[in-house]
């Protein structure tokens, strides 16, 4: 399958949109973009210095007339300008022809409002696409992705652990029967490691490095054999630099309240999930797919908490992108599971 490659010229795209990362489909090639979501801006003339990768390596060491910004905040844009730049950048990456627009399939969390639904279909128009845009919610295309059988009149339970969104949904003949959309995702993860490491150690560490050690060192179960590993940081006290020992039962109970979060998501959707269909779940199990599904131990957390057989998906990190690429390469068959933006 082919990854970032500058060359894609397929006509169509289909957008994951991410908080954390932006991976594009191309119709006819499948994924030929994966870059974080990340913008750095000269802030004397707001023009970008670097996009996507390059962007990310310069978090958190960029002088002062340089910022790095991530547009997008809880799986919404937040920075609607500095979105569209990076939504252009991206597609000139992997659109040959400057002068076609192509049609463009883009996901979005099934909690949006209407408001955050068409500041993505503007920025998307913005740079470069073609009316009208098509949005299709994130647990369905990554159900689609995760390979479901989202047509048949059966339960499909699916949970996306992303970076800014956590999606729990239950789809049956091609439709959304009930979900659950809440904020807690990879971010706050991020976040409570960050704000563990600060009150246990009085040490600061930045964002990527509280990623490292949530990529490395988290779980949401007892591991098998528990690891120490030194981090470092800033003292908060002298100011000075500094290493500490971290543990993985530290690190676990730093992420203890995030995941509990993400669990009662979970079971407030089994909760609202008609009988019939709770049977067809307990038969089948609990999909879980995004970047979440990495974390060590999820699946053994969610099988405890919930009593379902859970499965990881295939390929976790893709299957959103999958998805929305499988319901642009079959557009005309899979267009009720989309809507349209504005009033076309």
């Amino acid at each position: 399958m082919a990854r970032n490659n500058p060359l894609a010229i397929g006509r169509d795209l289909a957008i994951d949109l991410g908080t954390a990362n932006t991976l594009i489909y191309s119709r006819g090639q499948g994924i030929v973009l994966n870059e974080p979501s990340v913008v750095a801006i000269d802030i004397t003339d707001g023009r970008p210095v670097a996009v996507g990768l390059e962007a990310k390596r310069m978090m958190g060491r960029t002088p002062g007339r340089i910022k790095t910004i991530r547009p997008l905040k809880d799986g919404v844009i937040a920075d609607f300008e500095v979105c569209e730049k990076m939504l252009r950048f991206f597609i000139q990456k992997v659109h040959a022809s400057r002068w076609s627009k192509p049609r463009m399939v883009i996901c979005v969390p099934s909690g949006i409002t209407g408001v955050e639904q068409r500041a993505v279909q503007d920025a998307a128009e913005y740079a470069g696409a073609r009316k009208p845009v098509h949005i299709i919610e994130e647990p369905m295309a990554a159900a689609i992705g995760a390979d479901m059988p989202v047509h048949e009149p059966s339960g499909n339970m699916i949970v996306d652990i992303g970076g800014g969104t956590t999606e729990v949904a239950v789809i049956s003949l091609g439709g959304i029967v009930t979900a659950q959309s809440v904020r807690v995702a990879g971010d706050e993860l991020d976040d409570a490691v960050m704000q563990y490491v600060k009150k246990e150690f009085s040490l600061a560490i930045g964002d990527r490095t509280a990623e490292e050690i949530k990529i490395h060192m988290g779980s949401a179960w007892p591991l098998e054999e528990e690891l120490t590993a030194d981090i470092r940081g800033r003292d908060l006290i002298s100011g000075l630099p500094r290493t500490v020992p971290l543990t993985t039962e530290q690190v676990r109970e730093a992420l203890a309240e995030p995941l509990s979060a993400i669990v009662d998501a979970v079971k407030t959707t089994l909760d609202k999930t008609p009988p019939e269909l709770a049977a067809d779940i307990m038969e089948q199990g609990i999909m879980v797919t995004g970047g979440g599904a990495l974390l060590a131990g999820i699946n053994l957390r969610l099988a405890h908490e919930t009593g379902m057989p859970i499965k990881i998906a295939f390929d976790p990190l893709y299957s959103v992108v999958i998805g929305s690429g499988r319901a642009l390469e079959n557009i005309d068959a899979m267009r009720g599971l989309m809507s349209l933006g504005g009033d076309y």
